[in-house]
Parts: C-alpha cells; sequence; structure tokens
C-alpha cells in the first residue's frame, strides 16, 4: 500500500480505503487493514471502511427500520470506542442497528474485548440468537426428527433465555429514587442556579440512559423512559434559558422520542409545552402554536392544558392576532377551572396561578391591551408574595411586565419603580427571556411619548446597563454552540 500521511488521518483512511477497493479487496478485508494498520476498535473500522462520518453514521442509525434509536456523534463514538475509558456500552439493539447499517454480522462488531466486557445475559443471546436474515437459505434442507439431545439442548437454551429476560437492572425502589430525583431538580430550577442544575440533570440523565441500554422488564423500561423524558425536557429548558435555542431544541427532541417510547400522554404534554416554548423564542411562532395544539390533543392532566393554550396565546400575541389571543386566554382560564389533577412532576413542570397571569399579562401587552396587562401582572405577584418559595423567572418577567404596562398607560414616572426588583436580580439569574423582556421593555419606552423624558431615558440606560451583564453573556452561549 501507499498511502502516506500521519497514520488515522481522515486522508490516510481515505488512500487506503481507495487503494484496496481499485485492487478488488473486499469490505472485510479493508476493515482488517484499518484495524491492524491503524489500531481501530472493530465498529469504528467498519465505519471508515464505508467512508462514513460519525454523523452520518448517527443519522443512518436513527432511520434505521424497526429500531427506536436516537443517536448522535457523540454517542456513536462512545460505542466505537467501548469497552476503554469515558465511553458508553452499546446494547444488543445498538449492535444490531449499527450492523444492519453497515451491512454486516453482529459478531463482525466484536472483538475479543468486547466479549470479555459484555454481561453474561447478552452472551447468552449472542450464543442462542437466530441466523441474520440474509443468512438463512431460501431452500432450507428437509427436516430432521431431532434426538434426544436436541430436544434437551433446546429446552436448555429456553430456560437461559428465560433466566435471561426475568433478570432486571434497575429494581421498584431505585425507580422511585429516580423519580424523587426528577422531581426535586424541577424544584429547584425554580429558585436555583440554571448551571449547576444543568451539571446534575445531565448527570441523572446519563445514569438512566445507561440504565436503559441494560435490560429490564418492558413495564420498568416505560417508567425510566418517562423519567429520562422528563429530564431531557428539563435541559430543554435550561439550554434555552441559557441563550442555547438548537441545543434546546434537540433535547426536546429526544424528550418527544422517550414520551413515545413511554407512552405517557402528561410528558407528551409537558414536551410539547418545552418545545413550544423553544421555537417561541426562535421566532418559529407558527410551530410554537403547533406545539402547543399538539400537546393539547393528548388531554393531560394537571396544569399542562392551561399551559399549553397560554403558549398559544404568546405566539398569537406575538403575530399580533388579538382574536385569536383572547380565545386562547379564555381557552387557558377554562382549563385552569377543568383541571383538578396534581401535576406528577411539579417545579418547572407545573403551572400555578401566577405562571398563568404571567402569561396572561405578556399576551395583553403585545396586543395594545395594557390596562388589562398591569391588572393581570399585579394580580401575578399578588399570588407571588403569598408563596413560600416561588420562580424568580417569573417574578423578573411579572416586574417587566407591569412596568411595560405603565409605560403603554403614560405613566412613565412609575417604571423605575416597577422595574426595581428585576434590576436587582444578580447576572446569574438573568436568564435569556427575561432579558429578552427587558429589550422589549427598552423598544417600548423608546418609541413612547415620553421617551425623550428624564424617567424614560434614565429606565433606558439602567435597562441597556443589565442587559449587558447577564447569564448568556457570561456563559459566551449562542444558539449554536453550547451546551449538550
Amino acid at each position: 500500500m501507499t498511502a502516506q500521511g500521519r497514520p488515522g488521518t481522515k486522508s490516510n483512511r481515505d488512500a487506503l480505503r481507495h487503494e484496496m477497493t481499485a485492487a478488488g479487496c473486499s469490505l472485510a478485508e479493508i476493515v482488517m487493514e484499518m484495524r491492524v494498520r491503524f489500531r481501530m476498535r472493530p465498529r469504528e473500522a467498519w465505519r471508515h471502511a464505508r467512508g462514513w462520518t460519525l454523523q452520518e453514521t448517527a443519522e443512518r442509525i436513527s432511520a434505521c427500520p424497526g429500531h427506536a434509536i436516537a443517536a448522535d456523534a457523540s454517542l456513536v463514538s462512545k460505542w466505537e470506542k467501548w469497552p476503554g475509558p469515558s465511553t458508553r456500552r452499546p446494547s444488543l439493539s445498538v449492535l444490531v442497528a449499527i450492523a444492519a447499517v453497515l451491512d454486516c454480522a453482529v459478531e463482525d462488531l466484536l472483538d475479543l474485548d468486547d466479549y470479555r466486557a459484555l454481561p453474561e445475559s447478552d452472551l447468552r443471546i449472542l450464543r442462542h440468537r437466530l441466523p441474520d436474515a440474509q443468512s438463512v437459505e431460501p431452500h432450507p434442507p428437509a427436516a430432521v426428527a431431532p434426538d434426544k439431545d436436541d430436544v434437551l439442548a433446546a429446552a436448555d437454551e429456553s430456560a437461559a433465555w428465560a433466566q435471561w429476560a426475568e433478570s432486571t437492572n434497575v429494581g421498584e425502589i431505585a425507580l422511585e429514587q429516580i423519580l424523587t430525583d426528577v422531581q426535586t431538580l424541577a424544584g429547584a430550577y425554580l429558585t436555583g442556579d440554571a448551571v449547576e442544575l444543568f451539571g446534575r440533570a445531565r448527570g441523572l440523565r446519563d445514569r438512566v440512559f445507561r440504565l436503559i441500554e441494560g435490560h429490564q422488564a418492558p413495564r420498568l423500561s416505560a417508567d425510566l423512559y418517562m423519567s429520562v423524558g422528563y429530564l431531557c425536557g428539563l435541559l430543554a429548558w435550561i439550554s434555552s434559558d441559557l441563550g442555547n435555542l438548537r441545543a434546546a431544541d434537540t433535547q426536546g427532541r429526544t424528550a418527544w422520542l422517550c414520551a413515545e417510547m413511554a407512552g405517557h400522554a402528561e410528558l407528551h404534554a409537558w414536551v410539547a409545552s418545552t418545545r413550544s416554548r423553544v421555537a417561541f423564542w426562535d421566532g418559529r411562532l407558527r410551530d410554537a402554536i403547533n406545539h402547543a395544539r399538539r400537546g393539547a390533543s393528548y388531554h393531560p392532566r394537571g396544569s399542562v392544558g392551561a399551559l399549553l393554550a397560554c403558549q398559544e396565546a404568546d405566539a398569537w400575541s406575538k403575530l399580533g392576532a388579538a382574536d385569536e389571543t383572547q380565545a386562547a386566554l379564555r381557552r387557558a382560564a377554562a382549563a385552569r377551572e377543568d383541571s383538578d389533577a396534581m401535576d406528577d412532576i411539579g417545579g418547572i413542570f407545573g403551572c400555578p396561578p401566577a405562571r398563568q397571569e404571567n402569561y396572561a399579562a405578556g399576551a395583553h401587552l403585545r396586543i395594545g391591551a395594557y390596562r388589562d396587562a398591569l391588572t393581570e401582572a399585579d394580580s401575578a405577584l399578588g399570588h407571588l408574595r403569598a408563596q413560600p418559595v416561588h420562580a424568580y423567572g417569573t417574578e423578573a418577567q411579572v416586574h417587566i411586565t407591569r412596568a411595560a404596562a405603565l409605560t403603554g398607560t403614560d405613566q412613565p414616572d412609575g417604571v423605575m419603580e416597577a422595574l426595581a426588583p428585576a434590576l436587582a436580580m444578580p447576572p446569574e439569574q438573568r436568564l435569556e427571556p427575561i432579558t429578552r423582556r427587558m429589550q422589549d421593555l427598552g423598544q417600548l419606552l423608546a418609541g413612547s411619548r415620553a421617551a425623550t423624558g428624564s424617567a424614560a431615558v434614565a429606565a433606558q440606560r439602567a435597562l441597556e446597563e443589565w442587559c449587558l451583564d447577564s447569564a448568556p453573556r457570561r456563559l459566551a452561549l449562542s444558539s449554536g454552540e453550547g451546551a449538550a
């Protein structure tokens, strides 16, 4: 071979693949040469023999018929490098999907290190699994009556499979603890530090991912998918608050897949709510409306029905559709009246009256109903003050909306007093939606009749300085980079 360059570089691999293909070598021979020459793990060698990138492979695995696997480039890399450090063990279903897209046998993807590290339950299935469809002869030989040893061997195989099917890597107590941890994180996010809680939620999500990749009864798997769906939803929410909408959208899609796997109506609704919120802040207002309506179609229990209607109103108000906004707000009020069930998770996955009134105030503000906005904001503040602990994000938005309503009703002298609690927020709590609300207020002030007055000028200067030191700016996040 005449491939040149540093071993393992893309140019080196491509040159080797092209040369061996031109020489008439089979794909398996190219794989073996890459493994020996570049010291690759078998799964990595098969991918490079095909000439695929990690992302291309991830997309093929995710689209593989009959396999509900959400893969990305990072996950494929971890599967390829396993059982090395900082990797992830591919489950048997993952191995089957990888083999299907690479058009090889599962055994071709494994070497001695894999066999040493695989759990015994997986090894039993690999030893007794049926032949691949492509390896079954089109005209099998005539059936031969089994002898006594064949019958006993078949019974042993069934017993081995039953032992595996009965085994589990998670129990009821562990599931209960995971759900409790999810509830704790969802509640803590209302008052806690976004960056710290992102790390905690991500760690718990990875733990549940690893459990799902193991073996448990289907009903336990459904509970795990539900828990990890809420965790991905929480990560989507935090990513959005930190200004990374692309990452939030990715988390939302994975959360939706988990809801599908769990078959859980309330999780579907809450994930739809989260995705509606991400679409709203991304300027995709029709998508925001569609996500909200899709969530409502599951007729979920709890307060999410009211929140979904509020989010629909939010998007309609941004589009300037006053009638549709008012209709959605009436549906939100009706959903609140009709619901008597508690939310499964609570915290960020809950819509108490103050949160609903915050949405209503913001929607009224955008359609020019300033006095209605002021009434809703005052009511929301009353509810918040009656709670021992409340969400600082909701409270800040209510204060900003109240200041905007005062501006709209030609009361500029009251703006700074209304804004005082929000202006006092530490930078780490100045999340993206709050900063956006402040910027909207600045534009409203600049276009008001009192724009050149001393009160309005002072307020605009304070807003500009406040927005320059926010959580997303401190983390240097953008809508295309950041948390995974």
